[in-house]
């Protein structure tokens, strides 16, 4: 069994890699995993659905803005939306973390007034992680510099998708050394990896490096996240945590805009992984839109 800071395998070759995808149970077939989610929303929705799992979910949330048109005035005022909803309705807990392009790091650090609410930033080369793996590194550790307490990095999904899983975890070990005592989230772009096995792989993959969340989606050019996505990747942190005794997050990002949507994932995080993933230490939801549906229910 390892511990938080151990991780059962490093630097393996290319059969170690099967001998790893071997330990999980198969994947199961697309019918199967729907038929799943179906029972899990049914057996799960109507008690998730009230006041006190509304308020917690919009503590998960990783409130993001992530456009081309950012800039340090609107991300100030991004961050001031935050602060002032604490200030007039201290009774909703605040978003877990508020999420944006390095750049704008020192900017939510410095605006930032509410306590227990994190800078995230996306690095790596975000979102098709086509870049100088030195420009990670850099980009990376500009971040922190400003500030950033959690870092969201995506799979290289052109070295995963050649089967090149050594250069994949190479990269997400060096960027997990880079963020030490910091939070590393690892997107997959389940929209691009579509198959149930090829995206169980990938989690596993991440995990084995150092992930300490799995998330779905950039929500950039490819279709964000989906309930089977979510469903194999708890399948995935469920056996993870059963073999290695070691709990990781999970992160649902792209396109979860509805009360309803968000409230359907939690459905399966609680029917896949049980009670003591439902904190955000644990579970995230990546949004921006979802705030504004989330706080109508609760104001």
């Amino acid at each position: 069994m390892t511990s938080d800071n151990q991780q059962p395998h490093k630097h393996v070759g290319k059969s170690k890699f099967e001998e790893a995808f071997s330990v999980f149970a198969p994947v199961q077939k697309e019918e199967e995993i729907q038929s799943e989610i179906k029972k899990l929303i049914d057996t799960h929705y109507d008690a998730l659905n009230n006041h006190d799992t509304i308020s917690f979910l919009h503590s998960t949330i990783d409130l993001t803005s992530l456009g081309s048109e950012d800039n340090t005035d609107q991300i100030y005022n991004f961050v001031k939306s935050v602060n002032d909803l604490d200030d007039s309705n201290p009774t909703i807990p605040p978003v877990a973390s508020i999420c944006v392009y390095p750049n704008f790091a020192k900017t939510v650090k410095e605006s930032l007034m509410v306590e227990d609410v994190h800078v995230c930033c996306v690095s790596g080369g975000f979102p098709s992680s086509q870049t100088f793996q030195e420009i990670k590194v850099a980009e990376t550790s500009l971040a922190l510099a400003d500030g950033a307490d959690e870092i969201d990095i995506v799979l290289h999904l052109g070295n995963f998708i050649s089967g090149d899983y050594q250069a994949v975890t190479d990269e997400i070990e060096e960027l997990r050394e880079v963020t030490k005592g910091k939070v590393l989230k690892v997107i997959l772009e389940t929209g691009a990896l579509k198959t149930p096995e090829s995206i169980q792989r990938a989690s596993i993959l991440a995990l084995f490096s150092g992930a300490d969340f799995i998330k779905t989606s950039t929500g950039k050019g490819y279709p964000g996240a989906s309930l089977e996505a979510a469903y194999v990747m708890c399948q995935v942190l469920k056996q993870y945590h059963e073999k290695y005794g070691v709990k990781r997050g999970f992160k649902v990002s792209g396109g979860v805009r509805t009360t309803e949507d968000a409230i359907k994932y939690l459905c399966i995080v609680k029917g896949v992984l049980g009670k003591e993933w439902m904190t955000n230490k644990l579970f995230r939801i990546g949004a921006s839109s979802l705030e504004g549906d989330l706080l109508k229910h609760l104001k």
